[in-house]
């Protein structure tokens, strides 16, 4: 991030941080030009790892019964279901909302089991597991939990949002998640379709950063 914009977003977060009874989120929003998201291949749905990660925790949920990613998932704080549960949560409310404010991974083998019971519920709202690859659960678990999504909203309207940060964070390191952002966001569209950017906290008004 260029020193004027960074100094631009510090005097936003000291300005505005401490004002509330919760820790407030700091959110960007993004927006585009020239670009038809009536179209299919021109829609956004881009992860991105937070070099900084979200500044707060996050409930994580893992379907698995392999004892060395239950153990690993369950040493971390992380839910753990195992495959005979997966059926019966599909008619419980309660366990479907849990899921929906999780971030949601799985052991591979499970996957077709989880797209039968609970695939019609998570797919529309784009919560599938993502699928546990390699042995190392700790790092899985780690960066899932600093892992955004980015999505244009709607099909033709131009813009997008997504969570960059807290705002008991440095403005260094919300910088960095923002630049990770945007570089992702400029490989898909490229940056001279980006018309605008504005970051804001959960109460405050917007700063254009861009």
């Amino acid at each position: 991030m260029e020193s004027e914009m960074l100094k631009k977003l510090s005097s936003f977060i000291e300005e505005n941080k401490g004002k509330r009874k919760f820790t407030q989120s700091v959110d960007l929003a993004i927006n585009f030009t020239n670009i038809d998201f009536s179209k299919q291949e021109n829609r956004l749905n881009l992860d991105v790892r937070l070099p900084n990660g979200r500044g707060k925790s996050l409930n994580v949920v893992v379907f698995a019964d392999d004892k060395k990613i239950v153990d690993s998932a369950a040493s971390l704080g992380a839910k753990v279901i195992s495959g005979s549960q997966i059926q019966s949560m599909a008619n419980d409310k309660t366990a479907l909302n849990e899921l929906l404010a999780s971030t949601l991974l799985a052991q591979p083998s499970l996957m077709p089991q989880i797209a039968r019971s609970l695939g019609a519920f998570l797919g529309p709202r784009n919560r599938i597991p993502k699928p546990l690859m390699g042995s190392d659960v700790d790092a899985a678990i780690g960066a899932a939990s600093s892992t955004i999504t980015i999505k244009s909203k709607g099909k033709n309207l131009p813009t997008a949002h997504c969570s960059v940060g807290v705002e008991s964070m440095d403005a260094e390191k919300i910088a960095s998640n923002i630049d990770a952002v945007l570089s992702t966001v400029s490989k898909k569209v490229g940056k001279q379709n980006i018309k605008s950017m504005f970051v804001k906290m959960t109460m405050s008004k917007p700063l254009r950063l861009i």
